[in-house]
This record gives C-alpha cells, sequence and structure tokens, in this order.
C-alpha cells in the first residue's frame, strides 16, 4: 500500500494538476560569458507564485495556462528581465541577464535588484557578491573570503589575522567547506594568515549557519559553499594581480564557442626568493662565518575547470583545485646539522554531470576526490669540536585524511505549491593519524615509518519539500537519515530539518527553524588556531559523533527604497559528544615502545552550549554598498576531565562582536572602501600565582653543606578565566580604476589597522623590569601593527 501511495503523489497528482497548468522552464546565463547563475528569482508580477534557479542555472515554474504572465528573473547585481508568457503548452525558455557594470550609469538605474530576504524561507543564510568582496580592504592586498565571512554576525574570527573561523560557538572543524562539491580540509596559507581560496575563481559563496536544509550534513556548526566559475564561452579573458608577497593569473575562454570552456587559476608566493638571501646570510652570521645553509617558505594554488554542454539537457563539468604549502631549512654549522621540511596540501577532483530529464525533473551526478596531507621531517645532530656526533634527534610526524565519494542530487518540480529535493551521498574515509619522536637516528638517513590507516563509510539519504502553504507562509520541511560504518561499530541517526517563514506584509516577514546535525569526523587540536599539525580522526567505538540541536527565530524585512535587507536573529544550540585534549595530551605519540599511542586514550568528550542575538543591515549593489552587523552571544563548554568537571567558556566565546564594512564608488574611476571591526577579547588560561615547594628529588650536598631543591609551581584556577583586551581595527584601501587600449589596470593602495591597534596575540608572565620590584607582571604581545600596502591588478 505505502508504495502504491508514493507512485500516486510523484506521478498521478503532477499529471492532474498539468492538465490545469503550463510549466516554463529553461536556463539563465550571463550574457557576456555564458556562465549559468544559480539563485536567480523567478516570478510573475503580483503572485505569490516563485521559485529560483538551482547550482546550475536551470529553473522551473508552474503556471496557469489560462492567464496572460509577466515572468520576472531577477538577480542581485544584474538588470531586471520581464517577459511576457501566453501559451497553453509547456514552454522552454532559455534566459540572458545583463550584468550591472556593464550598463550605463548602472549605480542609479531601477532595473538593478537588490536580493529580498522577506521572500526567502531559509534563515541563518548568508551570501556576498565575489564582486563586493574584491573591494573591501584585506591584509597585504590578498582578498580573502574567509577573512569577509568573519565580518558576518555570528562568525567569530581566531587570532589576529587567522583565517580560521568559528561560528555560533563551534569550532574549527565544525564548518563544512565545500568547493564545487568537494570538501576542503584545511583552507589555510601561512598558517593561518591567508586562505586556500583565490577569489578570481570563484562565482558564488554561501554560508549556511542554522536552519540547514536535509541536502547538507556531516557538520554541526556551518556550511559554506563555494561554486568555481565556469569560464567564458564566448571570448579569451584574463585578469590577474601583484601584490606584495604573491602574484595571480586567471586565464578562461572558450573551447567550443557557446558549447565548452575552460578555466585556470594560478596563485604563488614570492617570500621565499625574497627572503632567501636574508637567511642565507642570518645563518652565516649565527655561526660566526663558518656555516651554510638556507630555508625558505613558499604556497601555491591552482583552480582549473572545463565544461562541456553536450546537449541541451546533458551538461559535463570537471573541476580541481591544487594547494601546497611547504617550509624547508638545511642549516650545517660546526656543531650543528639540521635537516627538516615542513609541509601540508589540499588536492580535490570533481566530475559531475547534470541532465534534464524533463521540464521538472532536474539531476547532478557527481565522482569526487579529496585529499589533504601533512607532514614533518626534521633531524637534528649536535658535534663536539672534534666533529664527534654528540646526541641526535628526529622527529617524524604524518598525518592525512582522502575521501573518494559518490553523489546524486534532484531537484523535481511538483507544482506551483511543491518543490522537492532529493539524494545520496557515500563517502570513503582513510585517515592517518600519527606522529613519532625518534632518538638515536642517522641524520643522513631519511626515516619511513609505516603510518595506521583507518577507514570508515559515511552515508546519507535525504528528502526535503519546499511546500508553499499560502500567499503568506513556506515552509521547507526535510529529513536526512545518516550512516557511519567505523571498523568496530555501525551508528545510525535521523537527522529532522524544518525551516518557516510568514510574510507579516510586502516586505516585512517572520522566520523560524530547527535543525538535527550529526558529525563523524573530528579535529584534534593543541592550539585552535587551525594549524595544519592538527589531527583529523574518525568516529569509533570509543569516541561517539559530535550532535548538535539548533533552533532560531527572526524577522526578515526589505527597505526596496533604499536598496537595503535588514535580518533579526536570536538562536539556541546545544551540542553533545565534543571532543578535546585531555590536560597534558598533545598530538605528539609518546606512549609506546615505538612512539606512538592510541589518540582515543588521549581525547575526552563533553557538552557544549551556545545562544544569542544577531542583527545585520546589508546592501549588496549601489554607489555606496556594505554591512554593520552586531552580535550578543553566549558559549559553554563542560567535560568531564576538564576544569574539574565545571563550565567554562571556550576561547573563542565572545560577548560582542561588530562590524561595520563600507564600499563607495566615487565614480567609474575611483572606489573608496573601510572596514572597522571590535569584538570581546579572547578566554585565555594564565597563571594566577607562582610559588615554591620542595622537589620530590633527594637533597644535595654542595661544600660539605646540604641543600633542599625547590621547584617553581603555577596556579593556573579555573580554565579560561582570564579575559584578553578588546580587539579593534581599521582597515583602509582606494582603488584606482584605468580603461586601456586593450585592457584594464587597477591600482589598490591599502591601510591594515590604520590607527596602529596594538591587539594582543597573546600574553606572557614576565618578571617587573624594576629590580626592585618582586612581582611578576603580565606583558602582552601584539603581532601586526600598521601595515601598507599596494598591488596592481589587470583585466583583458
Amino acid at each position: 500500500m505505502p508504495k502504491c501511495l508514493i507512485i500516486f503523489y510523484f506521478f498521478c497528482i503532477p499529471w492532474a494538476f498539468s492538465q490545469q497548468h503550463i510549466t516554463v522552464s529553461g536556463f539563465i546565463k550571463e550574457k557576456d560569458s555564458g556562465e549559468l547563475l544559480p539563485g536567480v528569482n523567478v516570478y510573475p508580477e503580483n503572485s505569490s507564485i516563485t521559485t529560483s534557479s538551482n547550482n546550475y542555472g536551470f529553473y522551473s515554474i508552474t503556471l496557469p495556462s489560462s492567464e496572460i504572465h509577466k515572468l520576472v528573473f531577477s538577480f542581485v547585481g544584474f538588470q531586471k528581465v520581464i517577459k511576457e508568457i501566453n501559451s497553453n503548452r509547456n514552454l522552454e525558455l532559455n534566459i540572458e541577464l545583463v550584468a550591472g557594470n556593464q550598463l550605463e550609469e548602472f549605480v542609479v538605474n531601477a532595473q538593478i535588484i537588490n536580493e529580498k530576504v522577506s521572500e526567502q524561507v531559509e534563515m541563518s543564510k548568508l551570501s556576498i557578491p565575489v564582486s563586493q568582496i574584491k573591494k573591501i580592504p584585506a591584509f597585504l592586498g590578498e582578498k580573502d573570503v574567509l577573512k569577509v565571512l568573519q565580518l558576518m554576525p555570528g562568525v567569530q574570527k581566531g587570532t589576529e589575522g587567522q583565517a580560521g573561523i568559528y561560528v555560533r560557538g563551534g569550532g574549527p572543524d565544525q564548518n563544512l567547506l565545500i568547493l564545487d562539491d568537494a570538501t576542503v580540509y584545511n583552507s589555510n596559507h601561512l598558517f593561518g594568515f591567508f586562505s586556500v581560496f583565490n577569489g578570481d575563481a570563484l562565482k558564488s559563496v554561501e554560508l549556511t549557519k542554522g536552519g540547514f536544509p536535509a541536502r547538507f550534513g556531516g557538520r554541526l556548526s556551518s556550511v559554506i559553499e563555494m561554486q568555481m566559475r565556469e569560464g567564458n564561452k564566448t571570448e579569451l579573458k584574463g585578469e590577474g594581480g601583484v601584490g606584495l608577497i604573491s602574484s595571480r593569473l586567471t586565464l578562461e575562454g572558450p573551447i567550443i564557442k557557446n558549447k565548452a570552456s575552460f578555466l585556470v587559476s594560478a596563485r604563488r608566493t614570492y617570500i621565499d626568493v625574497l627572503a632567501k638571501p636574508f637567511i642565507k646570510k642570518q645563518l652565516r652570521d649565527d655561526s660566526g662565518g663558518e656555516g651554510s645553509g638556507t630555508a625558505g617558505y613558499f604556497f601555491y594554488d591552482l583552480n582549473a575547470k572545463v565544461n562541456f554542454e553536450i546537449s541541451q539537457k546533458d551538461k559535463l563539468f570537471v573541476s580541481g583545485f591544487f594547494g601546497n604549502d611547504k617550509f624547508s631549512i638545511n642549516n650545517k654549522q660546526p656543531t650543528l646539522a639540521q635537516v627538516g621540511a615542513l609541509k601540508w596540501g589540499n588536492q580535490t577532483g570533481t566530475l559531475r554531470w547534470n541532465h534534464l530529464y524533463n521540464n521538472r525533473l532536474f539531476s547532478n551526478s557527481s565522482l569526487i576526490f579529496s585529499k589533504f596531507n601533512f607532514g614533518i621531517n626534521n633531524q637534528l645532530v649536535e658535534y663536539d669540536e672534534d666533529k664527534n656526533p654528540i646526541s641526535d634527534f628526529s622527529l617524524f610526524y604524518k598525518s592525512g585524511i582522502s575521501d573518494y565519494s559518490l553523489k546524486l542530487d534532484y531537484d523535481y518540480f511538483i507544482s506551483a505549491t511543491h518543490t522537492l529535493k532529493f539524494g545520496i551521498q557515500a563517502i570513503n574515509h582513510t585517515f592517518r593519524p600519527s606522529a613519532y619522536i625518534l632518538n638515536g637516528s642517522d641524520v643522513n638517513n631519511p626515516i619511513n615509518i609505516p603510518t595506521p590507516k583507518l577507514k570508515s563509510w559515511e552515508n546519507g539519504a535525504y528528502l526535503e519539500d519546499l511546500w508553499v502553504l499560502s500567499a503568506q507562509a513556506k515552509v521547507n520541511a526535510g529529513l536526512r537519515v545518516s550512516y557511519f560504518d567505523t571498523e568496530e561499530k555501525r551508528y545510525l541517526r535521523p537527522e529532522p530539518r524544518v525551516s518557516f517563514a510568514y510574510k507579516m506584509n510586502s516586505n516585512l516577514a517572520a522566520k523560524a527553524s530547527y535543525a538535527t546535525m550529526n558529525q563523524y569526523i573530528h579535529l584534534l587540536s593543541n592550539t585552535g588556531i587551525g594549524l595544519p599539525t592538527d589531527l583529523w580522526v574518525p568516529t569509533t567505538s570509543k569516541v561517539a559523533p559530535q550532535q548538535s540541536m539548533q533552533w532560531a527565530m527572526g524577522l526578515a524585512r526589505d527597505l526596496e527604497n533604499k536598496g537595503l535587507t535588514f535580518t533579526l536573529e536570536g538562536y539556541y544550540k546545544k551540542m553533545n559528544n565534543i571532543i578535546s585534549y585531555k590536560e597534558g595530551s598533545t598530538f605528539l605519540g609518546l606512549g609506546g615502545s615505538d612512539g606512538n599511542s592510541d589518540w582515543q586514550e588521549n581525547v575526552t568528550a563533553g557538552k557544549g552550549w551556545s545562544y544569542g542575538t544577531e542583527i545585520l543591515f546589508q546592501k549588496k549593489s549601489g554607489k555606496l554598498s556594505g554591512w554593520i552587523g552586531y552580535t550578543l552571544s553566549w558559549s559553554q563548554w563542560q567535560f568531564e576531565e576538564l576544569n574539574f568537571g565545571r563550565k567554562f567558556y571556550p576561547k573563542y566565546d565572545r560577548r560582542h562582536d561588530a562590524s561595520v564594512v563600507g564600499i563607495y564608488e566615487l565614480n567609474k574611476k575611483v572606489t573608496f572602501s573601510a572596514v572597522w571591526v571590535y569584538g570581546t577579547g579572547n578566554a585565555l588560561t594564565l597563571p594566577i600565582a607562582s610559588f615554591s615547594l620542595p622537589s620530590t628529588r633527594p637533597n644535595f650536598i654542595q661544600d660539605e653543606e646540604q641543600f633542599t631543591a625547590f621547584g617553581q609551581y603555577n596556579d593556573y584556577g579555573s580554565r579560561n578565566a582570564f579575559r584578553a583586551e578588546a580587539y579593534h581595527r581599521l582597515d583602509l584601501s582606494a582603488q584606482f580604476h584605468k580603461q586601456k587600449k586593450k585592457y584594464e589596470r587597477t591600482w589598490e593602495i591599502g591601510l591594515f589597522n590604520a590607527y596602529n591597534r596594538r591587539n594582543p596575540f597573546f600574553y606572557q608572565a614576565v618578571p617587573d623590569p624594576d629590580p626592585k620590584v618582586q612581582k611578576t607582571i603580565l606583558q602582552r604581545i601584539s603581532l601586526i601593527p600598521v601595515i601598507p600596502s599596494i598591488s596592481y591588478n589587470f583585466k583583458f
């Protein structure tokens, strides 16, 4: 009986419905480049019926067949298109939109569209146009997607200059970073000062921090979904830039005009080239001119994509991302020899096939590969004056994770009131968590120690329905079922999701959402700043999956005459089975005879709570654009084996967090921008007292007198009981554009931390510099002063 009902629902009802309605469907592209446009709003004038294009630019909308309709296509930063529909048959209608920057006097053109948040059923979802990201001031002029997301309410940054993000009380491992359907496990270059995502290669960036649709799973706190550009289908184009520490170049163009295209975007730093002569001189000076050696650091990343339009119903996409960082040293001194390397990197690859079964059913099939590796190999030998080795030490560390996955997604536009999304995903994880300290190794022989592999399967199936209840009410209800299979245990968990929106008038909506999330992989971190030494490990029989339940309510208002959107949200999130290292534990395995110990014995599980209020005023286009955001929040963790079982504030709990971002386009030649941020200081653990006690060592005798040895001890009090000073900073930039005969050039000058605020990077306890005062004082260490930058960018 249930099977008959399902068949009736999916086939009989749409057939009966279609007798009185027509379906208009097609693909929406950018006119200049042929790029498919996701998220375009499609609706008939003076109607509550609405839909939007999916990630591949496809839309489908069902309308009464007995009426003449004016169908509107609108997208942020593009000119509105209106098509009159007068047909009693299904219609295929492909649309080309003109970008705002291609229109004369576009900043005052009434047809340029701003997004209406009151029309959307989703809440806790943010999007920032990539064109806007490129205008925001950045550290050393390096435009950074993740650092821009840090400026949004509900998103906290880590320490000074770090690209890691903390969303609604969650840790850095609780963010799912997706690039063309592939998971990116480490998002950092240069130990977190820059992210690996090159804005020149990106088409769209969306952050979801609550009210998660059922199609997303695997993380507790957020989903950051990034789509790469396909490449221009009509002509060869390029853009690039030269900055203080790196350069980049992007090329795109048709392989077969209007049918197939490519995009290649590369970036590399030249810190190693600039610093090499200074490092060699320093190493030589340190040895009194008798030594030699060198050291260096560099990073690079490469994005590549090709796509083929096989037919109107079939499209093929192949994309990849490759990024690496490497620090190396080769130091030979009279009494010391050191050879070492530290390197980490991501690789992803995605093969996607879009197929259009009919004017209502669209599918995407993906084969995905993702890999992250990190390794340290450091060998140190000390010699005496006769060049004989007196001690040697070796550290070998290797960790990583690799995934192979299959993903099937379907969009089924049943009717004007129901749109279904459903699909499945299977991921095969391979983990390599290991660390070794070895003594007595020969510095001239490489170390090759096999690392253990942990294999697991993570699977999921989902169904969600966007249901238009009435002209005022919409609901997105869904269920995701996740399954995790380790070598020792299996977990099967349902994850209900629901979002509801009710329009109180034409520009104001009340919203609410609930979501259950499960996370089956964990990141073990000592530092909390996303260094690559952090270990990715799986759920096991001893370590349970992390789980969260999040409730949210809010208001969304559009101020159409000013192009502004306003959102107010309150949320409450409960987290179970979050993990942390036990006191005194580290990523280095020191427990076994081979120098390796079981990471499961070094962690403890606990609970977390986060709640707060977020406010956002945003304007995405126009002569003056930007946003103002504010967050008031509380986060607490509790572990039975930490802080004596008492609740404590995690490091990145931040009571107040505010940001002001402004972009002013004076004219076509000059653009000014500014960013001001403020945040409550981090919660830290620092010693509150220091004292001496007799050592456990036996008394010793010197000059026939017996002495007692004393040890110095610190009392740290409660965990994270110290609150650092508040963080605030002002960044400024100006861009000067000029259209040349064959290309456009832009000079950009910037000022990071313009008023030279000495924000705390960390604190240390030191003796008072006054020798007459016998006390210890707390010294603030700051990292980044005011830093000017200049860069040159071009397009052709």
